[in-house]
């Protein structure tokens, strides 16, 4: 499918989503968000793609919401279009297949909170990352979501409070992202990554990361009977047949997906 504001390519069962409105920065427009959400689920219904990748073209992975199309009208009037702007977090969180934030330059306002929607994320040494709204009267309500289920209560409020840069180690140290690089470095530690978990059986990594964010929102003893039900599902796949007949004979498993 042909995006507007978005490029897809697939490669060796790896997916790549690149943002591509380089000019303004990637700054999310309408169309913008619309496309990254049908590119995710065009993504997740290819069955040969096994994990997505997303990535920024130009000098930024993403400043923000593009604050000429914000909507400043009513309660009523405003509602629909805000929910346009919290569907890629929802999405990423609802397929099976891992994202993982490729971030160069700046990830600010809804950037800093796609990437933190994100299921894991790798970062150049000259990144930034800010919850700015609140600069310009504004407050990052949809990415404070994702935020403080990585970074915490106390720093995802600090973040939200001031609008305050935090740089790449920073982010790295508040558990924002999972690797720092230098940005010649970027694109293979990010592509390494997504390799090493492609190479994993799909039905394990589709199953694991939905029970993932499932379990989260349960009570612990509900959590584990959940996740006990899961496993039991996953012992059933064949995949998980074969993991185990390759551990015994030493060999590579020949994953089937299912």
């Amino acid at each position: 499918m042909d995006y507007q504001t978005v490029t897809v390519e697939r490669k060796d069962h790896i997916g790549n989503l690149t943002l591509n409105r380089p000019q303004a920065l990637n700054v999310l427009n309408l169309q913008m968000l619309k496309d990254i959400n049908s590119a995710l689920l065009e993504l997740e219904a290819d069955s040969d793609v096994r994990v997505i990748i997303m990535k920024g073209a130009g000098r930024a992975f993403c400043a923000g919401i593009d604050i000429k199309e914000f909507p400043n009208k009513g309660v009523i009037e405003n509602r629909s279009q805000i929910a346009v702007y919290d569907s890629p977090l929802t999405t990423i969180a609802t397929i099976t297949k891992p994202v993982i934030a490729q971030v160069h330059g700046y990830a600010t306002a809804a950037g800093c909170g796609l990437v933190a929607g994100c299921d894991l994320a790798v970062a150049s040494e000259d990144t930034y990352f800010g919850t700015t709204a609140i600069n310009v009267g504004l407050f990052c309500l949809g990415p404070s979501a994702p935020l403080s289920r990585c970074v915490g209560r106390k720093k995802s409020l600090e973040m939200l409070l001031t609008g305050d840069l935090i740089d790449a180690q920073e982010a790295y140290r508040v558990g924002l992202i999972n690797k720092v690089v230098p940005i010649d470095k970027l694109e293979t530690a990010a592509m390494e990554l997504a390799q090493k978990i492609a190479s994993k059986s799909p039905v394990a990594i589709q199953i694991g990361k939905r029970a993932f964010y499932t379990m989260s929102d349960l009570e612990y003893s509900k959590a584990l009977n959940y996740l006990s039900e899961m496993m039991a599902t996953l012992s059933a796949a064949e995949d998980a047949r074969e993991g185990i007949a390759a551990f015994l004979e030493k060999r590579t498993p020949e994953w089937k997906g299912y």
